[in-house]
């Protein structure tokens, strides 16, 4: 299983939020760029970056810190947050991101999301994340109706290669993945699943590997790294075991 690190933006800084909230939000560093640079040198084969307040606002508010983390290592980069159109697709791969997270915009507008895969083909992502099984847009401020494995079997059907399921309940608060939620989205499947949300432990990370048949070849793990609670090298290796495992 690869284990992905996060880098959250806001306001030109890296943060952490607890379930979404902007109002629960962490500092953990004023330099993106060095951050990134800290996962590459830490092992990372992918680097997970979202612009919350583009998430939110629907424009994104954070190119400057995003095209310094590109620059500052040649690990390749996964953006979402605030991608809406096919001009801000284009400019966030421009900026050297390899992929481009489509989230509110794969539920609200799906010929921009079939257009993009079209387009960029295995460049274009969809982020799915769901309150209680269903999907919740917009940096997670509005909550839909439709079930996250809905949407997910929609993208799937547009030609979208990968999935990031991100569990908000577990999100940025350490209680452990929802393992019941990624094994459904990942039945529900035949393409790729990361995993994201409440990874607090390197058992954490050896249960989501389990679920590797499945589907679920990846997982994001955010505050935990922040917090010490393992390196980022410990989590790499965890994953690597598990696979070996089997």
């Amino acid at each position: 299983m690869i284990v992905i690190p996060a880098i959250d933006l806001s306001k030109g800084c890296c943060v952490r939020l607890a379930q979404g909230d902007m109002q629960r939000k962490t500092v953990y560093s004023d330099d993106p760029a060095e951050m990134a640079r800290r996962w590459a040198d830490g092992g990372a084969e992918i680097i997970h970056v979202v612009d919350l307040d583009g998430a939110v606002s629907g424009e994104r508010a954070n190119a400057g810190a995003l095209k310094a983390i590109c620059e500052a290592t040649k690990v390749p980069v996964e953006v979402g947050g605030g991608i809406r159109t096919i001009e801000d697709v284009r400019q966030v791969l421009g900026l050297g991101a390899r992929w481009a997270i489509l989230g509110t915009a794969a539920l609200r507008d799906p010929a921009m999301l079939q257009a993009a895969v079209k387009e960029f083909s295995e460049a274009i992502v969809a982020g799915i994340d769901a309150r209680d099984g269903r999907v919740a847009v917009q940096g997670w401020t509005e909550d839909t109706s439709v079930l996250a494995t809905d949407l997910a079997r929609q993208t799937e059907a547009l030609g979208v290669q990968r999935i990031i399921a991100t569990d908000i309940a577990t999100d940025g608060v350490l209680t452990g993945p929802n393992l019941r939620a990624m094994r459904t989205m990942a039945e529900a499947l035949h393409i790729e699943v990361t995993a994201s949300g409440g990874i607090s432990s390197l058992e954490d990370i050896r249960a989501l590997a389990t679920l590797e048949p499945l589907g679920v070849t990846s997982c994001i793990v955010g505050r935990a790294l922040y917090e010490g609670k393992f390196t980022l090298r410990e989590a790499i290796a965890a994953g690597a075991l598990s696979r070996a495992a089997r």
